[in-house]
């Protein structure tokens, strides 16, 4: 009897699911399920090349409909599940149909957190392809652009903006941009390449309202001054898209809890934004980046054709990246820094090739972040292991041959 497993999501993690299944042998029916009528496409250039460039790069399509095709994937867009069946094994969509299975794989990702205030217009979000077609139709030069929100999406939101000759503001709580992603001293050269470049901003300040309407925004903050903008990005992070799991049985914390296989129940997998699994260091996590999208889904396609499968279980890859201006930032492990920080190479220059690595209050080197060095980041992943001093990892990068720089 043929087996059929179902892929709910077409976001990254669920078209490598797919692709990992047919890779490993899986021989069934395979049925990948969207919410949305477009082909799968790629999240990070949403916040990039979409806003950049007037034609949409080639790249931006996870999977053709010829390789669909290949791997005989039965694909159903344009109808969002909303509902699950666990004792049925039943996935209900919104069209009023139902599709079973015998395995599935839950890959439906994250949206955008809402703006909690109410404008007739122009406080836009950043999570779909149709979000970055309408925020680049705004983008263009002397239009003022407020980011509320300065992490890796409001960053590079900014960089796309002030390309585009747009004047831009950014807002944040945080007094330093990027701060839990890259640690206190990156982000300090991060908050000055934005200056450097034109942005203006408004470090360790709250949004206590937004009035107006597209063209005319008045966005007050919480010390009464007020930024007048044209348009505004509410960049404040996202919440899983859990909700249509309700009633299901499953456990569902900010996220599906599932165990070191991804299992969140029998024959329930969960991958990607949406699924929250056990870390080593911090208990459970959910993590929002591309790379723990692409390594789960690999990881449940072996569980699910019986694989040999490293023993523990899922192993988290702790690793994001982050394009701002001509700057590519890359970091591994954890940037909180309770002990001492090395810095290999100059950071102060005008575009740094230079690496930055943290440690606990013992020494030991728990994370760091390249800057416009992709051969330190190699180093770096092989010897942020928990055993390595930070002033060891500083040395072994120090032997590296000297970095090329190369203009874009």
């Amino acid at each position: 009897m043929s087996r059929t497993i179902v892929v709910v999501g077409a976001s990254v993690a669920g078209v490598r699911a797919v692709r990992a299944l047919r890779f490993e042998g899986f021989n069934g029916e395979l049925i990948l399920v969207g919410e949305e009528t477009e082909l799968p496409y790629d999240k990070p250039p949403l916040s990039k090349a979409i806003l950049t460039q007037d034609d949409e790069p080639p790249t931006l399509r996870l999977i053709s409909h010829d390789e669909l095709e290949q791997l005989r994937v039965s694909l159903r867009l344009g109808s969002a599940a909303v509902a699950l069946d666990p004792r049925e094994r039943l996935v209900h969509l919104a069209d009023g149909a139902s599709v079973s299975y015998d395995d599935v794989v839950i890959a439906t990702g994250a949206s955008a957190r809402q703006a909690p205030w109410a404008t007739s217009s122009g406080v836009l979000t950043l999570r779909t392809l149709s979000d970055a077609r309408a925020l680049r139709s705004h983008l263009v030069p002397g239009a003022r652009v407020a980011l509320i929100g300065g992490g890796l999406i409001g960053g590079e939101v900014a960089a796309a903006a002030r390309s585009r000759g747009c004047r831009v503001t950014m807002i944040d709580m945080e007094e330093l941009p990027l701060q839990r992603a890259f640690g206190p001293l990156v982000a300090d050269r991060i908050g000055r390449l934005h200056a450097d470049r034109g942005v203006a901003a408004r470090l360790g300040r709250g949004v206590r309202s937004v009035t107006g309407e597209l063209g005319a925004l008045a966005i007050t903050l919480d010390d009464a001054s007020v930024v007048e903008a044209d348009v505004a990005l509410a960049a404040l992070g996202a919440r899983p898209n859990d909700g249509w799991l309700s009633g299901s049985g499953l456990t569902v914390a900010d996220g599906v809890v599932c165990d070191g296989d991804l299992r969140a129940a029998p024959h329930v997998f969960a991958v990607g934004d949406v699924a929250r699994v056990p870390h080593p260091a911090s208990g459970r996590y959910r993590a929002e980046h591309w790379t723990n999208a692409v390594d789960q889904a690999r990881h449940v396609a072996r569980v699910l054709v019986g694989a040999d499968i490293e023993e523990g279980g899922y192993a988290p890859s702790d690793y994001v990246w982050n394009d701002l201006y001509d700057w590519k930032l890359q970091a591994v492990g954890s940037p909180r820094s309770h002990g001492p920080t090395a810095v290999v190479r100059d950071l102060e220059v005008d575009r740094p090739v230079a690496a930055v690595v943290h440690a606990d209050e013992g020494g030991v080197a728990t994370g760091g972040v390249a800057i416009n060095w992709p051969r330190a980041l190699v180093t770096l992943r092989r010897a942020v292991d928990g055993v390595n001093s930070a002033q060891q990892v500083a040395e072994a990068l120090s032997e590296l041959p000297a970095p090329v720089m190369v203009s874009d």
